[in-house]
């Protein structure tokens, strides 16, 4: 089979411009495809036999850099873009749910489905277009949506001078309301969430007057004294606070704070997929799980040091059974292992494999794709943060209940597979008898560290993809007519020829900025400082915030970082990401896990914790000698020291006087190469005009010379 083969998302440029692939059907006949700069939203259907001779030609060329590819997180983003960008995303997404596929492959279909987003969001049917084009052409992902400003002329006028009501009069004439403007919206959304998100569960109708009663009446006392509230000339109406009511409405946010967070999952949260429905290929479903591997692992820093056992996380393809992605850490189960493994399902395998010193050939793990759906465990994947980096990449995310492994059944016996190959033949393996007596403490058999299991769960995963026959799979009768082997690497392979219709091949590194965990850095005069450990970068240099920061004080930057080697961090930008390196002299921390480096700098401050009492002596010792050095210098006195000398002729010929020390520590400091006694030899006359000239003490002085030049 002849790799990269179509996928959804990938663009081919013709002469007449650059189509994108936005959809194959799951016969994997034909593909739709959309010109990424068309105004319209004309989906062309290709047939897929003439698009690949068309590539073989060299008619269609396919385009590697998406011109559209943006990167940005949520928090470098304003308000009003995050704003405009989800109400365009809910239009997308009703269609996408309502209609399915069938409104990009038929024409009437799409218009009726236009059409009735345009009633139910009272939105006109330009502007649905324009969210629908822009959604397909710019990569079918969330942030697709972000409004282009850069191509914005003049601001729109607003009547704020006149103090004009936008929309229509109230035909009574009575409380026509008010100007909504961004002084009216902020006490909207402090009175939502004052009144209305909250557990107190009050009605939007309570919400509007208790708003009302808090900012827009005065306060006034009657007779009596007794204070009351009189309702202001001009005040918003329930129809307009019910308008930005809606507008603004988020159902998680009113459900999790009016009823709690386990009522949102449990009743409200939106069910797209059934776990238990079976894949109809490859790119449909996949599933993921972690376990706490049963062998316990020592360090790479010490042997010596047992550091525990390893969090394996696997991501299985429905469809095929393949292993798909996986992420081997010390910390979790949690949601940085989970993304960590998601994001190695777009990874190139055989560079990620490289990265181990394993090498592969493209055939034997074809696997770099993201899926139309995943399931997942409620921990590793639940959290608002979580969901919007998934959700950018437009990944269905179905979570299970509670003690329901049996919803991700495959990824379980995936585990339990996993566990055959590995446990009998590794040292340091969890054996039953460890509790009785006499047992073998089995943890003491510990040789493995953490890149070395690596390597024994990837050669797992290539032996399970490649050879494991899987004796419960169910063929369909096609592949049964195709004499498919029921083998993962050979189904997926059939289901990408015939069923590949889900699948989507999306940038790397995009997929890794919406994945991989961030956090937070300092720009130092020392280098980009992170976890302990020291960075720098191109831009960094070419920008001198070194030199910045030591001048006017460290800042701090978000980065993205791979927990798996922390040999490079990335720090987000407006146009992407800075790639940062380590510094030369943090070589230790070189292709080492995030856990890894923690353990050994924790390690470190437990050594010097437990040092601290013995420096501490040390410490005291050696003022206690200094004090009794200094305490003897005044007792023994020179020959010369009887004689009183004044102050003036003490700080007189400093210069001579150091010179004549220098002398006699000449005499006292010198080097004897042999502490051999010398024998007893004759004594050498020498000759009488070498004699007159001879100056032992001058041939002394030039020998000292000669050695001090020579050393120095």
């Amino acid at each position: 089979m002849t790799y990269p083969q179509v996928m959804v998302n990938n663009l081919y440029e013709y002469e007449s411009g650059i189509i994108r692939i936005v959809l194959i059907d799951t016969n994997y006949e034909t593909a739709y495809a959309l010109d990424i700069h068309s105004p319209t939203a004309k989906f062309k259907p290709i047939q897929l036999d003439n698009l690949i001779q068309e590539i073989n030609t060299g008619v269609a060329k396919q385009v590697i850099t998406d011109p559209w590819l943006t990167m940005r997180y949520d928090l470098d983003l304003s308000l009003s873009d995050i704003t405009k960008r989800d109400a365009a995303w809910e239009v997308v997404k009703y269609i996408i749910d309502e209609y399915g596929e069938s409104f990009i492959k038929d024409k009437r279909v799409r218009n009726n489905a236009i059409n009735d987003a345009s009633h139910k969001y009272a939105l006109s049917r330009k502007t649905v277009i324009r969210y629908l084009v822009r959604f397909y052409q710019r990569g079918m992902i969330k942030n697709s949506l972000l409004p282009d400003y850069s191509n914005c002329g003049k601001k729109e006028s607003t009547n704020v001078k006149t103090g004009v009501k936008l929309g229509r009069p109230r035909s009574d004439g009575k409380n026509i309301g008010i100007k909504i403007d961004e002084s009216i919206v902020k006490i909207f959304q402090k009175s939502l969430n004052q009144f209305y998100y909250n557990s107190n569960q009050l009605s939007l109708t309570n919400a509007y007057e208790m708003m009302i009663r808090k900012y827009f009446t005065d306060e006034q006392f009657d007779e009596v004294g007794v204070k009351k509230y009189v309702i202001k000339e001009e005040i918003p109406t329930m129809n307009q606070f019910r308008y930005w009511f809606n507008k603004e409405y988020n159902i998680k946010k009113a459900v999790t704070t009016r009823k709690g967070s386990k009522n949102y999952y449990l009743k409200n949260r939106p069910i797209l997929g059934n776990s238990t429905v079976e894949a109809i290929g490859p790119g449909s479903i996949y599933q993921i799980d972690a376990t706490i591997a049963d062998v316990y692992l020592v360090s790479r820093y010490n042997r010596d040091h047992i550091i525990g056992r390893p969090v394996v996380y696997l991501i299985a393809n429905v469809f095929s059974r393949c292993i798909v992605g996986l992420n081997v850490g010390l910390e979790g189960p949690s949601y940085i292992g989970a993304l960590t493994a998601l994001s190695n399902t777009a990874s190139d395998k055989v560079k990620y494999c490289g990265e181990y010193d394993i090498h592969i050939e493209k055939e034997e793990w074809p696997i770099n794709y993201i899926p139309d759906s995943i399931i997942a465990d409620r921990g590793e994947l639940e959290g608002f943060n979580i969901e919007n980096a998934i959700e950018s990449l437009n990944i269905r995310v179905n979570l299970t209940s509670s003690y329901r492994a049996d919803l991700k059944s495959i990824v379980e016996r995936n585990f339990k597979t996993m566990n055959g190959y590995v446990k009998p033949f590794v040292p340091g393996a969890i054996k039953e008898d460890f509790r009785k007596r006499g047992g073998k403490d089995y943890r003491l058999d510990a040789k493995l560290n953490i890149l070395q299991f690596t390597q024994i769960i990837i050669r797992s995963v290539l032996y399970h993809n490649n050879h494991h026959i899987l004796k419960s799979y169910k063929r369909d009768e096609a592949m049964i007519e195709d004499e498919v082997l029921a083998i993962p690497n050979e189904i997926w392979k059939w289901g990408i020829k015939n069923k590949a219709g889900k699948l989507r091949e999306v940038d790397e590194d995009l997929v890794k900025f919406y994945l991989l965990p961030n956090d937070h850095a300092r720009i130092t005069e020392k280098g980009i400082h992170f976890k302990g450990m020291y960075y720098g970068s191109d831009l960094a240099l070419k920008e001198r915030w070194f030199e910045t920061a030591r001048n006017r004080g460290s800042w701090k930057v978000k980065v993205s970082f791979d927990p798996r080697n922390m040999n490079y961090i990335y720090i987000s930008s407006k146009n992407g990401f800075e790639k940062c390196f380590l510094l030369g002299h943090e070589d230790r921390y070189k292709n080492k896990t995030l856990e890894e480096i923690e353990y050994l700098l924790k390690y470190e401050k437990m050594i010097i914790e437990a040092h601290k009492i013995d420096e501490l002596q040390s410490k005291i010792n050696l003022i206690t000698d200094i004090d009794q050095v200094v305490k003897n210098a005044g007792k023994n006195k020179t020959y010369h020291e009887n004689e009183k000398l004044s102050d003036n002729k003490k700080l007189k010929n400093i210069r001579d006087n150091r010179a004549r020390e220098k002398m006699l520590m000449r005499s006292e400091d010198y080097i004897e190469l042999s502490k051999t006694p010398m024998k007893e030899g004759k004594v050498l006359n020498l000759p009488k005009d070498i004699e007159k000239d001879y100056d032992p003490d001058n041939e002394m002085i030039m020998k000292i010379q000669k050695e001090k030049l020579k050393n120095e």
